[in-house]
């Protein structure tokens, strides 16, 4: 909604659409520093001779979970723990890879499933409300869209369940953080006890996944920009009425 047009008044630039791209920017910012960050250290490769798909294997064995499927999934940077099925899946610059990158993304990724393994509450809040945040996050534009239409009560009502299920997707990329952090911060330490990176090397993975954690939180602040911007919308039209 670049253009708002109060009620008998004509259309005129909406100024809270700056949060709007205050947010984008700050995503786009996060997305290429996380892009050159793997791609200079895709070109360090780790002493052991680990790839991201041995490493992980090594991990999880060392964590005690042995149920765990480590497989091969096509793009780049595609990385994730399905803990559906249990499969840990490498993306193709991952998993045959052995540069410092590909050790840092694998590792992360057994950081989850070791959450998974080990019941960690964050983790397990997130997985409950996904087919909650999915619907919601569907409804939530076409109800605030008719709710800026309807001008009776009945708009209001379709403005407030909008708001409502619009937050629910802000949560859901708050309740996110905790879980990527924490999932970097297990990598992280069994690279470091597990001798599968030298220190030298555990310093790129770190900044690997630190930049990688970054786009969590760009999209967080952004969420929190854009469910900021309705609210001030909302306001505005209210006080119309």
């Amino acid at each position: 909604m670049l253009f708002y047009r109060p009620y008998g008044v004509g259309m005129y630039l909406d100024p809270t659409y700056i949060l709007v791209i205050a947010g984008a920017i700050l995503s786009l910012l996060a997305s290429a520093k996380v892009k050159s960050t793997y791609a200079r250290f895709s070109r360090v490769q780790s002493m052991s001779g680990y790839t991201g798909a041995t490493a992980a294997e090594a991990i999880l064995r060392r964590a005690g979970i042995y149920d765990v499927r480590v497989q091969q999934v096509r793009g780049h940077l595609t990385d994730h723990y399905d803990p559906r099925n249990k499969t840990l899946n490498l993306s193709d610059s991952v998993y045959g890879s052995t540069s410092v990158a590909a050790i840092g993304v694998a590792a992360h990724e057994c950081g989850h499933a070791i959450q998974h393994a080990r019941n960690y509450v964050p983790l397990q809040i997130r997985s409950a409300i996904v087919p909650v945040v999915n619907l919601g996050t569907t409804l939530a534009w076409p109800m605030i869209a008719l709710g800026l239409i309807i001008t009776s009560s009945s708009g209001n009502l379709l403005l407030n369940i909008g708001v409502i299920a619009f937050s629910l997707g802000v949560l859901f990329q708050l309740i996110t953080l905790p879980v990527e952090f924490n999932a970097s911060g297990r990598a992280l330490t069994i690279l470091k006890e597990s001798g599968i990176l030298r220190n030298d090397e555990n310093y790129g993975a770190r900044k690997v996944l630190t930049a990688a954690a970054l786009t969590y939180v760009a999209g967080a602040v952004a969420g929190i920009l854009q469910l900021l911007r309705i609210l001030i919308i909302i306001g505005g039209r209210r006080r119309d009425d």
